[in-house]
């Protein structure tokens, strides 16, 4: 049997539609947000044009923790080209630097969609656009199936059986992938557990204010149960390792019942 994050994934039915990179990646060319030519890449998210704005790359993240991120697949897409921007605001972020969808001139592709097929980023839940976020995960899901930057190491992916892996990943995003044991409800949380020791096992925790956009998606607490599932988001502390699902998106169903 192939192991669970080679399996074909499933998403909200919005997502399933599309198939391939090449048809979805325009759909992040979102409302144009003015365009440059980049003068200087500050990191492996972020450039800054000749105009001085500093320009952050919205819908993704860094690599998985760990692993020593570079500027330098950035700046082989970038470095001294012209690029346009793209999304829902221009409004700075609090360090000064504008988010934005970004395509170099010429291209058909997001600087995000190059970076997440070259394994060189993942896929933040962050994102509003539905048709976007389907394009920078078949990117993603491309990267991974072809073993490529990251995903050539087996601990891309965080085993929820090892708690104590996620646990020195605290503070940093992360994704993490195993069988939900057990749903149980607690103050103003559902706890999806991973492990069988509730104080020290891997949990994937959802506020009840959240529950109802899960329930509406058809990703209900109860019906993850015994489900291999994959989540992604920041990784936190509560004797066990915990990363709180506040966007349907954080959430993928792989398997199980």
């Amino acid at each position: 049997m192939a192991h669970p994050m080679l399996r074909g994934t499933v998403w909200l039915p919005a997502l399933l539609a599309l198939s391939y990179v090449h048809q979805a990646a325009a759909d992040c060319a979102l409302e144009p947000q003015g365009e440059g030519r980049v003068a200087a890449v500050i990191d492996s998210r972020s450039f800054r044009l000749e105009d001085g704005r500093e320009i952050r790359l919205a819908g993704i993240e860094r690599s998985y923790p760990g692993r020593t991120t570079s500027s330098a697949g950035l700046a082989a897409i970038v470095a001294g080209r012209d690029v346009s921007l793209h999304g829902d605001d221009d409004s700075p972020d609090r360090y000064g630097r504008q988010p934005a969808f970004v395509f170099v001139a010429g291209s058909d592709h997001s600087v995000q969609s190059t970076l997440l097929r070259r394994g060189e980023a993942l896929v933040s839940p962050d994102i509003a656009d539905k048709n976007c976020a389907a394009a920078l995960l078949a990117s993603e899901r491309a990267g991974r199936d072809s073993r490529l930057g990251m995903w050539s190491d087996t601990a891309a992916i965080k085993n929820a059986e090892s708690p104590d892996d996620i646990l020195a990943a605290i503070g940093q995003f992360a994704v993490v992938e195993g069988r939900v044991l057990s749903v149980r409800q607690a103050g103003a949380f559902t706890y999806l557990n991973f492990g069988r020791s509730w104080t020290r096992g891997f949990a994937a925790t959802i506020p009840r204010r959240i529950t109802p956009a899960f329930e509406s998606a058809g990703l209900g607490p109860k019906s993850l149960e015994n489900r291999w599932i994959r989540v992604r988001g920041v990784v936190s502390s509560r004797g066990g390792p915990r990363i709180e699902l506040a966007q349907v998106g954080q959430v993928e169903v792989l398997g199980g019942k």
